[in-house]
């Protein structure tokens, strides 16, 4: 409500259309991110900040519109990280592109149900939580601020002057990495006795800013994790093994030690489960008790006002009739068409009960850390080895090698669904909470998700398209030298045909479950002497991605503390620290951006490395151009904030 008592505009076509456009430009940055280093990022900032330097020129715009605003473009972004489950029908050959009817359906049934479960957990982990979640209640500082003054238009100019501006160096420095001028990377490998590891980096803004965005709690995490995995289990496990220190560290790599990470990964996300199952059903029982007393006439405050217990039940069986029609339409003409009735069944099951929980999980692991830190892939991992002992408890292993195929691309299309009700619920309640602080109306925000999930459904397959038609994915056949690592999804298809083939390493999982106990223990000692925490899950990414992905990262969360220690100590410490963020979201957005431009250079000409300028001979030379220019680029990046900061204050 305004101050005379009107009701505000919230839900208006311009803040759909404006969320909409933004939804374009986030979803395939994190499509683009998340391939190439297995990580996206939290938009809801650089969203509001947008809406508000936008907005701010019409006639009538209001808080809550911008709340509307930043929430599709949330929402949307967020979805995007579906592509760590669905390239891997590419990997096992069961797609050769992503059909545009199936890739929508599959991301937007899940994203819808993920909208419709977080309904209830609302209440229970946003209105009856102590949950800090930092994203969300950082987005609510933007908004209020913005909305308050004067002051807030100078403070919304300077917050996107920083995210432009950082997105331009971030793609220029990328630019000149395309163009051979500068290395994209720095690495060396050596022997450790007769077994091998190395050290090596991304030279990275997007790895940079994702590290600044996550804290030193998850970056310090994750690198323990990495130590763990290469400078720990790669010597001893590459003993005695063939091949140059380099071949023989990245083979075993991908054979033994991402596998034990995944064993960390699933053990801390249980854990994760059991701690709040308590409090999730408690809320669920708050929501069902509302919805009662709304229907009998009670008056409920705005910010009370869900979306009804019916329609949230209604909506989620309907949910079911195109999810089963999607399911029937993989299975009809295949091999495993005769079972339809079954595998539609078990799936359709399985999608509400493990939906339910993974969204308990994703919701309280961003009220935790905040979206951009919780490891929703593990999630993933955890959905996959689920879905497929299903389908083995349900038809058995056997029935040939198409047969066999076909249970892995089923089994990675109801994973894909899941998967959609996760990141979105990781996302939605991280939305919820920022309305609750604005005084927005939680039914619209609902409202508002969905549209979200729609735009980011639509956009999701062209721009996996085009990636996989001029990169294509490590691994797959055909796949140039600029190939997309998409690490989590082919660690996803890995576990679905390891455990439907019987040959899971379930050796290394064991090892990793056991070894996340000892993280999970220390994590909690930590707790209690009031150190720094080191959260498992963190740990379990540390181990299983790339070190040239964790390193920069570890990086940017100990330049990130040292800037928000300096930001502490200024007058306008709230607004210090938002222009931190927005400059670590800057240098992701450009990298991403053009990343995707980049892509569809490379389709275009069909040429894998259409701006390169000089040849193998100049390697070395790149090497310390590209080193020496990202670290003045970084020092120039924080210098030019916190001038910002000093002179907007």
């Amino acid at each position: 409500m305004s101050r005379d008592g009107t009701a505000m505009r919230e839900l208006t076509w311009r803040a759909v259309l404006l969320g909409g456009l933004l939804t374009l430009m986030f979803t395939a940055a994190n499509v683009y991110l998340g391939l190439k280093v297995g990580l996206t990022f939290a938009t809801s900032i650089p969203a509001a900040v947008i809406s508000m330097a936008l907005l701010r020129f019409m006639s009538g715009a209001t808080i809550l519109e911008n709340n509307i605003v930043q929430t599709i473009a949330s929402a949307a972004g967020t979805l995007a990280a579906i592509i760590f489950v669905l390239p891997g029908l590419i990997m096992v050959g069961y797609w050769q592109g992503f059909p545009m009817i199936e890739t929508t359906a599959i991301t937007m049934f899940g994203g819808i149900l993920g909208v419709l479960f977080s309904v209830p957990l609302r209440r229970a982990l946003v209105v009856d939580s102590d949950l800090p979640y930092p994203e969300g209640r950082a987005a609510a500082e933007v908004l209020q601020v913005g909305a308050a003054s004067a002051e807030g238009a100078a403070e919304n100019s300077a917050g996107l002057s920083a995210l432009v501006w950082n997105s331009l160096i971030s793609a220029g420095f990328t630019l000149l990495t395309q163009m051979k001028i500068a290395a994209g990377e720095v690495a060396h490998w050596f022997k450790v006795g007769a077994g091998a590891t190395g050290i090596g980096g991304g030279l990275a803004f997007a790895l940079f800013g994702v590290g600044h965005l996550v804290g030193l709690s998850v970056g310090i995490a994750q690198l323990v994790g990495l130590i763990t995995g290469w400078w720990i289990l790669l010597p001893i496990l590459t003993q005695g093994g063939p091949g140059d220190a380099e071949t023989l560290a990245n083979t075993v790599f991908r054979a033994d030690v991402r596998f034990f990470g995944a064993g960390v990964i699933a053990i801390a996300a249980i854990w994760t489960l059991i701690k709040i199952a308590g409090p999730v059903f408690g809320g669920i029982r708050s929501a069902m008790a509302a919805s009662k007393a709304r229907g009998a006439g009670a008056v409920m405050a705005v910010e009370e006002q869900d979306l009804s217990v019916g329609w949230v039940f209604g909506g989620s069986l309907f949910m079911l009739l195109p999810i089963g029609w999607l399911l029937h339409s993989v299975l009809s003409g295949g091999p495993l068409a005769g079972s339809s009735f079954i595998l539609i069944a078990g799936a359709l099951v399985f999608v509400i009960v493990a939906g339910l929980m993974i969204a308990s999980v994703t919701g309280y692991m961003a009220g935790l850390i905040g979206a951009s830190n919780s490891p929703v892939s593990g999630i993933g991992i955890l959905s996959i080895i689920a879905s497929s002992l299903l389908l083995v408890g349900l038809l058995g292993r056997g029935g040939g090698s198409e047969a066999s195929a076909a249970m892995v691309a089923y089994a990675l299309i109801v994973t894909g669904i899941v998967f959609g009700i996760a990141t979105i619920a990781n996302d939605n309640l991280q939305d919820l909470k920022t309305g609750q602080l604005v005084g927005a109306t939680p039914w619209k925000q609902q409202v508002a998700l969905m549209i979200g999930v729609v735009f980011g459904s639509l956009v999701v397959p062209p721009v996996l398209n085009v990636l996989n038609d001029s990169m294509g994915f490590v691994g797959v056949p055909g796949a140039g030298p600029n190939a997309l690592a998409a690490p989590q999804a082919g660690l996803i298809s890995s576990l679905a045909q390891g455990v439907l083939g019987g040959d899971l390493n379930w050796t290394m999982l064991g090892y990793g479950v056991a070894a996340g106990v000892g993280f999970i223990l220390l994590d909690a000692l930590l707790g209690r002497m009031g150190k720094l925490r080191l959260p498992p899950l963190a740990v379990g990414i540390g181990i299983y991605l790339p070190m040239a992905v964790i390193l920069p990262v570890t990086i940017g969360a100990v330049a990130g503390w040292f800037y928000d220690r300096w930001a502490d100590k200024r007058a306008n410490a709230e607004f210090a620290h938002r222009m931190g963020v927005l400059t670590a979201t800057g240098m992701i957005v450009g990298e991403s951006l053009f990343g995707v431009l980049y892509a569809g250079i490379v389709a275009g000409t069909g040429n894998d490395a259409p701006l390169a300028v000089v040849g193998e001979g100049f390697q070395l030379p790149s090497v310390f151009i590209g080193l020496g220019l990202f670290v003045a680029l970084v020092v120039m990046s924080y210098a030019r904030t916190r001038k910002a900061v000093e002179t907007t204050a």
